[in-house]
């Protein structure tokens, strides 16, 4: 069934979002807690800014589509809160115009239908040391991220979905919760690890499990495709009947709440 009929949520922003399914990733772990109940459809652009993003809305989100998400993951704000360039390149979005671009991400997901649900994700922080290696390494010119400006964004944009009834994650205060955080959490200093990804679903499935929606979009309330009972499932010890494995989840080293 590779049409219609699974749920689909999609996980739409810059390479946090691209690189959700890299080195135990977080897309790939939702992957894996929604198998045979969503599928998890990956939009996510390396380097991007909200300036970007919203240039392409109508394309990746088309009002006119037959079916639409049950639920939109947006992460956008690391690269927009980057210092800006004395050249004028570069992908720093000042605060007022990031706010007000993911206001205008909202206000289009949320006109796709009254069944689109919403989760943004803040700006997390980053190692500073580590950037400041990455910013001598004669790759990029004048790379400024400070966790200061993170945190600016991050709180404008928990200040935005609060405003407008937009369900968030505060990555800010969530990757900081951990006494190791900056060398457990990040693959480079700015992109997540696996443990940094372990956070992020966390959260993400506490908002899931949490919400008021209907109907609720939490993994254990969800039906699962094909669960019926079937002779052709292996025979169990007794030799007389068979074991449904459509919920098993023992092979999951963390067990998801």
């Amino acid at each position: 069934m590779v049409g219609q009929g699974r749920p689909r949520f999609v996980l739409f922003g810059s390479s946090i979002v691209q690189l959700s399914f890299s080195n135990g990733g977080w897309g790939a772990i939702l992957a894996d807690v929604y198998a045979r109940k969503a599928d998890i459809i990956l939009r996510g652009y390396y380097g991007w800014n909200s300036h970007r993003a919203v240039q392409v809305l109508d394309q990746v989100f088309p009002k006119d589509a037959t079916e639409q998400p049950a639920l939109v993951i947006v992460y956008l704000g690391g690269n927009d809160s980057m210092g800006p360039h004395s050249s004028g390149l570069g992908p720093h979005v000042p605060l007022p115009e990031y706010v007000e671009n993911m206001r205008k991400i909202a206000v289009h997901l949320k006109s796709l239908s009254d069944s689109t649900r919403i989760i943004f994700l803040t700006c997390p922080p980053v190692d500073e040391e580590r950037v400041r290696l990455t910013n001598t390494s004669g790759i990029f010119s004048e790379l400024v991220r400070t966790n200061e400006l993170c945190q600016m964004y991050s709180e404008a944009c928990v200040e935005l979905c609060q405003e407008m009834g937009v369900k968030v994650v505060d990555l800010f205060t969530a990757l900081q919760k951990r006494s190791d955080w900056t060398s457990a959490c990040f693959t480079d200093g700015i992109h997540l690890s696996a443990e940094g990804s372990k956070i992020v679903v966390g959260e993400i499935l506490k908002v899931l499990k949490e919400a008021d929606w209907k109907p609720s979009l939490h993994w254990k309330s969800m039906p699962t495709e094909f669960s019926e009972d079937s002779p052709y499932d292996l025979v169990a010890a007794d030799g007389k009947s068979t074991l449904n494995p459509s919920e098993w989840t023992f092979h999951r080293a963390i067990k998801w709440d």
